[in-house]
């Protein structure tokens, strides 16, 4: 079995990719050259060159996943000896939100982490507002047999589904105070690529805007945006709240991760190497989820002393009201989740908050 391994040039080129367009036309043209020039046995001197994995993700290097992503490059370095490198670009360095399932599935890039949100189907349960009453909720889905099936489920689409990483309930910020319902009319708001977070939008009588988090805070500041949901983490990190005048500490909704993988690249891996990756992996997802929650209170502790913004928590009658229109079983029926999912979910935790 021969893994192939892209030179300074060819990396250099793939980086260069802008767009889908572009991931088709150059990375494809880029890929296909590398296959041949080692199919022919030219480069010879780069036969023991180390297995290169690119790990792109759009969040800064200080975040949970972040730390983790580095995390995992530490251990997966150290216990190849050197016969694996990890390339980690953080912050969208390689791929934007939307660019990057697309570099995956091509081969462009070997490992992401994007949300949940970004694989579609079943997957936008998790988006379904209120579905999860704290973190040991959505945990005991993710670590059971849902969590692995739908995992599984990515195979079809040449993925390969291999860790769940947390981040945490998510929060609203905007340009004026987020309380009631009626406080959303008419803003536009920024939410990722999902017909689950599209529909909360419309629900709640605003416009959702789907943008690159990347983008996020130049079109705040600018005006283009009123406000977005996002976790205390990635507010900081992103520095939202510096051109923002409110937050609700509303925990809506859970933002996580999958970590995942071109299916024909990791399938084609030794398989010592893979083993030693995949623990490598089980110790970076045990540091991520260990570090979660409380990067992200301390990260809400941080807005609040910024001084920056106004801090609000919903009392239990507003949130009833949330709650009541943003019912995730009817949103669940109207944005192609499984109900049987969203059931066995319901069974599994118990109650919503």
């Amino acid at each position: 079995m021969t893994v192939h391994h892209h030179s300074g040039h060819e990396i250099n080129a793939i980086r260069q990719c802008s767009g889908l367009k572009g991931i088709l036309k150059k990375c494809v043209a880029v890929g296909a050259a590398a296959v041949s020039v080692f199919s022919m046995g030219m480069q010879p001197a780069l036969a023991q060159a180390p297995i290169v994995i690119q790990f792109s993700h759009v969040v800064t290097a200080d975040t949970a996943k972040g730390k983790a992503a580095l995390k995992f490059k530490e251990l997966a370095e150290t216990r190849t000896a050197g016969k694996v490198r990890i390339e980690v670009y953080p912050n969208s360095q390689l791929y934007k939100d939307r660019e990057e399932m697309d570099a995956l599935k091509l081969g462009a890039v070997q490992m992401l982490a994007p949300s949940l949100s970004k694989l579609g189907g079943d997957f936008e349960v998790f988006d379904l507002p209120f579905l999860f009453q704290d973190h040991a909720a959505y945990r005991k889905v993710v670590d059971g047999n849902m969590g692995a099936d739908l995992l599984r489920s990515l195979e079809l689409r040449g993925i390969k589904g291999l860790a769940y990483w947390d981040n945490g309930f998510k929060v609203f910020t905007a340009n004026r105070p987020l309380q009631s319902v009626q406080d959303f009319k008419g803003l536009r708001i920024r939410v990722q690529a999902s017909r689950t977070l599209v529909r909360q939008m419309n629900l709640l009588g605003s416009e959702p805007s789907v943008s690159p988090l990347i983008n996020v805070f130049e079109a705040l500041r600018n005006g283009r945006l009123d406000g977005q949901e996002n976790t205390p983490v990635n507010v900081v990190s992103q520095r939202l709240h510096e051109v923002q005048s409110h937050l609700t500490v509303s925990n809506h909704g859970y933002l996580a991760y999958a970590v995942i993988v071109n299916k024909t690249f990791w399938d084609k891996l030794p398989p010592a190497i893979r083993d030693t990756l995949e623990g490598a992996l089980r110790e970076a997802t045990a540091y991520a989820n260990s570090i979660a929650e409380a990067e992200n209170t301390k990260a809400l502790e941080r807005i609040k002393v910024s001084g920056k913004l106004s801090v609000y928590t919903p009392s239990e009658q507003e949130l009833g009201q949330w709650r009541a229109t943003l019912d995730p079983v009817a949103m669940a029926s109207r944005s192609g989740i499984s109900p049987e999912l969203v059931t066995a979910i319901r069974t599994a935790t118990g109650p919503p908050r």
